[in-house]
């Protein structure tokens, strides 16, 4: 029971049938008279029979078994290799990159699948997940010739991909890396020389080739990020012919004995022992000492970070349904209103539904966050309406941080109240929660810590265009209170958004007033803050969105249709979020206002102990 996959598919059938607009993805740009709704089911039920009897049964392997280093290599669990494949051969994977293939699916969909096989086993769908973004930079900047050589066998799956930021003296600050790129005497070939540290997926014997994209700095350009680029590094070169050639002198140095995705090798990568590793420079050569590096790697960062959020969510959500269901089983203790009725199941003590209610509620705004990042990015690339073009833009930019950043540290505390539901059990291994609580904690670190988007959110978006794309973002918060605020069913919950809106934009008023008093450090001290704050305005919006839906089709079914409890718990889950986790933005507007600088004050000293 260590490992016990629970999971439906219908709150994705909900975004995609009943939620999201889909007719501006399915009609219009490359997937113009290609998928329909009446297909959206049948992709749902077959990804969810291959995460459900192919993928999960392999996530204690990866717990138990870890990836292992010796002799120079890494040995994932042997069971992993099926659904690496599986999961390629039935184009849930690195093929959807393959723009140009008219089955891949569009990225609001295949989130859904791939919250599926994340949930199935967290550690093994990074091996196919950073094949899929590592080829679609190629796929966007790379040459012909190098797109000829790595995608065909990318999109396949033959070979995988990985992202090569992090060095073992620069972890957040990557302009500071000391990787080197070498010109050689063949055009657009480079020596690459450095290493790189918690490479997810660096090294694993599931593919005959690992292809690493790697940040390095060519000799004489700029410092900092301005002076990086972007190279194409196979661990084995390619032969004429573009198969599998000799040792390109990647070698792994071991991998990170690490709390939770023990299966999923995280390596350090050294480039260029013998200085005979090679890579591709990817796009043009740098201008004036300025690389395109770091503007090329966030594409794909970008993607990683909705990924994280995605992967975080199938956690919580892992850790609710099984808390559900055993609180529904499990007998104890007697109901505070009706002691004498004897003992009863878990499920009817008013604070475990009350932690089961936290539970649901934020894993359903997360998800609703994450099928609308994903939408968006499907209507930025396929529409033809440049104004929705715009809309969509400004969503994907103010959204990346908000989804990375907020869905992994509330998807920790949920699954947090998933293991005091069960009590002493949960504590323990032989039950799911404890795998679930140590596999997501790498979630709030990966793909840039979430401080660092929260200073994305504040330093960037509040402020791009002029303020205009957040503008754009916080106008449809503030056009749905005004528009609703009069519902006969959630006039409360609506006026407790336009609450919290007016707190909002007292909290950045108030930030604009500290940093015109030259009080910079304060966006430091709020800036996590501030991004849960973005947060939990933005989930109460989704989630009454989910609820003027589930009302209206409740109107249309009645209250005896077998459908009834799960539109009603979109109701439940909407008015819960709005009454115990939105007032949350009260509390930091009053604590941003009072503007404690004890953190600062005291001395440093002061904070060591020994």
């Amino acid at each position: 029971m260590a490992a016990n996959f629970v999971y439906s598919t219908r709150e994705h059938k909900f975004i995609l049938k009943e939620w999201l607009d889909m007719s501006k993805v399915f009609g219009q740009g490359r997937f113009e008279g290609g998928y329909s709704l009446d297909e959206v089911d049948s992709i749902l039920e077959n990804a969810m029979k291959i995460a459900k009897e192919v993928v999960a049964p392999t996530n204690e392997d990866g717990d138990k078994q870890h990836a292992v280093y010796k002799n120079g290599k890494v040995t994932t669990p042997e069971s992993f290799k099926k659904p690496y494949w599986t999961v390629q051969e039935n184009g849930l994977g690195s093929s959807n990159a393959d723009h140009s293939d008219p089955s891949s699916l569009p990225l609001c969909l295949m989130g859904c699948t791939n919250e599926y096989l994340a949930a199935a086993n967290a550690a093994s769908g990074p091996y196919v997940m950073a094949t899929t973004g590592a080829s679609g930079l190629i796929r966007d900047f790379g040459s012909e010739k190098v797109k000829n050589i790595f995608l065909p066998k990318m999109f396949s799956g033959q070979w995988a991909g990985t992202m090569d930021l992090t060095e073992p003296n620069s972890g957040s600050d990557v302009g500071d890396i000391i990787t080197k790129a070498t010109p050689t005497d063949e055009p657009g070939v480079y020596k690459i020389v450095g290493t790189k540290c918690f490479i997810t997926g660096g090294d694993q014997d599931i593919t005959e080739n690992i292809v690493h994209l790697t940040l390095a700095r060519i000799e004489g350009c700029v410092p900092g990020t301005k002076g990086i680029s972007l190279f194409v590094v196979p661990k084995y070169w390619h032969t004429p012919e573009g198969e599998k050639g000799e040792f390109n002198d990647v070698n792994c140095g071991g991998v990170e004995h690490k709390m939770g995705l023990c299966g999923s090798a995280t390596s350090i990568i050294n480039f260029g022992e013998e200085n005979k590793c090679r890579g591709y420079l990817l796009g043009d050569p740098p201008v004036d000492g300025k690389g395109a590096g770091m503007a090329q790697m966030f594409q794909m960062m970008n993607e990683e970070r909705t990924v994280t959020g995605l992967a975080a969510l199938a956690a919580a959500t892992v850790s609710y349904n099984n808390a559900a269901l055993y609180a529904a089983g499990r007998i104890q203790g007697r109901q505070l209103t009706n002691p004498k009725a004897g003992r009863v199941p878990i499920i009817n003590h008013e604070d475990v539904r009350r932690m089961l209610m936290y539970q649901k509620s934020i894993t359903e705004a997360s998800r609703a966050m994450i099928a609308m990042s994903y939408y968006c990015m499907d209507v930025m690339e396929n529409t033809k309406d440049e104004n929705e073009r715009k809309r969509a833009k400004a969503f994907v930019e103010v959204n990346i941080p908000i989804v990375k950043a907020w869905c992994s540290d509330l998807a920790f505390l949920s699954i947090s109240e998933a293991m005091q539901c069960y009590g002493g059990y949960g504590f323990s291994e032989e039950y799911p929660i404890a795998q679930q609580l140590r596999d997501c904690r790498i979630y709030p670190i990966w793909e840039g810590t979430n401080f660092i988007q929260s200073m994305d959110l504040i330093g960037r978006k509040w402020m791009m265009a002029g303020g205009q794309v957040f503008g754009t973002w916080f106008a449809e918060l503030e056009k749905f209170a005004a528009d609703h605020k009069d519902d006969a069913v959630l006039k409360a919950e609506v006026a407790l958004l336009e609450e919290a809106l007016n707190q909002y934009k007292e909290i950045q008023s108030t930030m604009a007033g500290y940093l015109g008093k030259g009080k910079f450090g304060m966006i430091g001290f709020f800036a996590t803050r501030i991004l849960h704050a973005t947060g939990y305005v933005y989930g109460t919006k989704l989630l009454l969105e989910h609820a003027l839906i589930a009302q209206k089709k409740i109107e249309e079914i009645g209250k005896d249709h077998f459908e009834y409890p799960y539109y009603a718990g979109k109701i439940a889950s909407a008015k819960f979020f709005a009454h115990n986790l939105l007032p949350n933005v009260g509390m930091i507007l009053r604590v941003i206002k009072e503007g404690d600088n004890s953190v600062m004050e005291i001395p440093e000293a002061s904070y060591m102990l020994v």
